[in-house]
């Protein structure tokens, strides 16, 4: 096979795929840390390794016995592991919804319910939940420590579509088909997507911005290169915990560590299809293989095995990330950095907007200033060491024995009763010799009690240790007395035992799901449809999905949802009769809603009872006969207003006469009447003076008029007489 030869880059060639920042981290900085986390690495990876060695009875937990001898290990901390799996899986796998997101104030419920709905649609299917939860539980039990590393997953691609070309000609009959298109885009956002067609979206949006209402005509097709997404969503995996180190400085809090190198397996495929990886063509596949990377590990695989072919062929990544001045600011902010040997793929700022690093730890077990945690073979281990001692010891007690085995003294038979003795035959015996005493048969010795006691102590020393209640005796309330508030007390530090820890293992789900928050406001598209069941679609906008409001996250389990069903149906007594239709179809919704009885709430919510014909009747009675008596009422209110204002207005006309004869007394004493007579007599003869001087001078012009005229006439004729003559 002829190896292809590969381009050494230059300083200059690296340099150009880079950014243009102030003061670039150098690739031998960044080694150097990466140098400096292997010593604290190495340590804990040794001790994950003892852990997992005497949970699978492998490495070092193998026992060496002399040939003939027992070499069984029992597995006593795989019993306590499959015990603790079940366990601790069911509260997160027991119900459909794994989030409860709650606002902290009621202007978030509306922001809570979109992210409870959108978070809990990408763990059922971006994230697959049951092998998340799986991996997850299995990994904190095994390993004591689960590192988790999200992201964001995105793909698009082009699609030929043939795309109906129309013409919009103006038509009011096409109205029914635009209103039932916009219910459909109101209350149905996917369905309107997925089944209205483009020319009829068209149609409507004209209509609302134009106020015409225009039919589509179809006149041709034409093909068009259409840009879809496949992929859109974030992601989380477990990272393998011998391919992660973690800033040792950090005190055990992830979130002050200043670094976090991770290495992963890929391929020239993967990262030529990822458009963030520059310097590609510089990457020596040979010298930076599986197999000549020896600081990392190769996961869930074998090491052995390697393609051939550049397209496949596996090599090591290692993505560094941390935060770094490269802005001279003198503040560090996180970067992301990945390299392949000396050749750096790809350096920019951390793409996700929280400026946390993209990683989540959670410890089983804590242990004080670690970011790692300890399995519970850590507290297990001297014990499955004694247990084991004892079952071998006990196995080769009964083992070497010869059981089942018949001897015989000699002399006892002869060759021919022998041979009938060993067939089942009667036979006889020698005389002078006991049966009884010349033939011995071999059995099982019986092992000591102090074995048995031992082996007892051990079992019950490891179940208090882990809080493990076995299927058997189980946890006993014998140390702490055989009354009810011992066995109570024994069975209380079981379940406290465990239900710390699965407050632990919730708490590290919880922070990946604010991730999930924080990169869903930042990376989704600004409306995606997201179809939660069969019959109810929510939109989902980016502004509302902003993780800058407070909200508590919780883990749904089966026995919460049963406390707080029991609770509401507590109130509901509580309150009885007097509660309204409105207020008890809310708390049966959500009752039945705790049930995980989503129909029934939809139902209950939704449900108007049919009304009945007599009731309906006797109602309608009841209204008619209040509007008559309050028609009544404002009749007589009316008659009241009517009859104060005519006793008003008698009363003011009363006064008015009253007033007036005052006045005329007034006057008549004071001669007022007789001058206002006087005056009005000289008026009157002073008008008729004048209206009689007016008609004599009107008779006056009214006869010189007369006169004028005849004169006119008497002219005309003249001087037709003249012209006739």
């Amino acid at each position: 096979m002829i190896e292809k030869e590969f381009l050494v880059p230059s300083l200059e060639q690296l340099e150009e795929s880079l950014p243009d920042w102030k003061k670039k981290p150098k690739l031998s900085a960044l080694k150097e840390d990466l140098t400096a986390a292997s010593s604290s690495h190495s340590t804990q990876k040794a001790k994950i390794q003892e852990w997992l060695d005497n949970l699978n009875i492998e490495g070092a937990a193998k026992v060496n016995t002399p040939k003939g001898s027992s070499r069984v290990v029992p597995k006593l901390i795989r019993k306590h592991a499959e015990w603790r799996y079940a366990a601790l899986t069911e509260p997160f796998l027991s119900t459909v919804d794994l989030f409860n997101v709650k606002p902290v104030t009621w202007e978030d419920r509306e922001a809570a319910q979109q992210n409870q709905l959108l978070l809990n649609y990408q763990f059922q299917h971006a994230v697959n939940k049951q092998q998340f939860i799986d991996e997850y539980i299995r990994t904190a039990v095994d390993e004591g420590t689960v590192i988790m590393r999200t992201g964001w997953a995105f793909e698009e691609k082009d699609v030929e579509e043939i795309v109906p070309l129309a013409e919009f000609i103006p038509d009011p009959s096409f109205e029914p088909v635009l209103q039932e298109a916009m219910f459909m885009r109101d209350n149905s956002p996917s369905q309107y997507l997925t089944e209205v067609p483009d020319e009829v979206k068209t149609a409507l949006q004209m209509y609302e911005d134009e106020g015409v209402i225009y039919r589509p005509n179809i006149i041709g097709e034409e093909s068009r290169t259409v840009r879809k997404t496949v992929k859109n969503h974030p992601t989380v995996e477990i990272c393998d915990y011998r391919n992660v180190l973690i800033d040792p400085t950090c005190n055990g809090d992830l979130k002050k560590a200043q670094f976090v190198i991770y290495s992963f397996e890929t391929s020239m495929t993967e990262l030529r299809k990822d458009s963030r990886y520059k310097n590609l063509d510089y990457i020596n596949l040979n010298n930076n293989n599986v197999l000549s990377q020896g600081d990392h590990a190769v996961t869930g695989g074998s090491n052995s095995f390697e393609f051939q072919d550049e397209a496949r062929k596996k090599l090591i990544v290692y993505e560094y990330w941390g935060y770094w001045d490269f802005d001279d600011s003198g503040i560090a902010k996180p970067i992301v950095v990945s390299w392949v040997g000396d050749v750096v793929i790809r350096m920019e700022e951390s793409p996700f907007s929280d400026g946390e690093l993209p990683f989540v730890s959670v410890q089983y077990l804590p242990v004080r200033r670690s970011v790692y945690g300890e399995p519970d073979g850590a507290l297990l281990d001297d014990n499955q060491r004694i247990v084991g001692a004892i079952t071998r010891g006990m196995i080769d007690i009964m083992g070497k024995s010869a059981n089942a085995q018949t001897g015989f003294s000699k002399g006892f038979l002869d060759a021919t009763n022998m041979r009938k003795f060993m067939n089942g035959l009667d036979y006889e015996f020698n005389q002078g010799q006991d049966p009884r005493l010349s033939v011995f048969m071999h059995k099982f010795e019986e092992i000591p009690n102090s074995a048995m006691n031992m082996l007892n102590l051990q079992t019950m020393e490891a179940e208090s240790l882990t809080g493990v209640k076995s299927y058997g005796q189980g946890i006993a309330s014998s140390s702490l007395g055989d009354v009810a508030a011992g066995i109570r007390g024994a069975l209380d530090a079981a379940s406290k035992r465990e239900l710390g820890i699965l407050r632990r293992l919730s708490k590290g789900v919880t922070e990946v799901a604010r991730k999930f928050i924080s990169m869903n406001a930042q990376f989704m598209s600004d409306e995606e449809v997201i179809r939660v069941t069969n019959e109810k679609f929510i939109q989902v906008r980016r502004d509302d999905l902003a993780g800058n409001f407070d909200l508590e996250l919780s883990i749904s389990t089966a026995e919460e949802d049963n406390n707080k069903a029991q609770e509401l149906a507590f109130m509901m007594q509580t309150v009885g009769n007097n509660m309204g239709v409105d207020l008890m179809k809310m708390m049966l919704a959500d009752i039945a809603r705790l049930r995980k009885m989503p129909d029934l709430a939809h139902k209950i919510e939704t449900y108007e009872p049919a009304p009945d014909p007599y009731q309906e009747q006797l109602a309608q009675i009841e209204i008619l006969k209040l509007q008559l008596e309050l028609e009544k009422l404002r009749a007589e209110t009316n008659k009241i207003n009517t009859d104060a204002h005519l006793n008003m207005a008698k009363a003011g006309e009363t006064q008015a006469n009253a007033d007036l004869r005052t006045l005329d007394f007034v006057e008549q004493e004071k001669g007022v009447k007789q001058e206002r007579d006087l005056e009005k007599q000289g008026e009157q003869a002073r008008a008729q003076t004048q209206m009689k001087l007016i008609d004599h001078q009107l008779k006056m012009a009214q006869d010189r008029q007369k006169a004028l005229d005849a004169y006119k006439l008497a002219q005309i004729k003249q001087r037709q007489a003249t012209k006739s003559s």
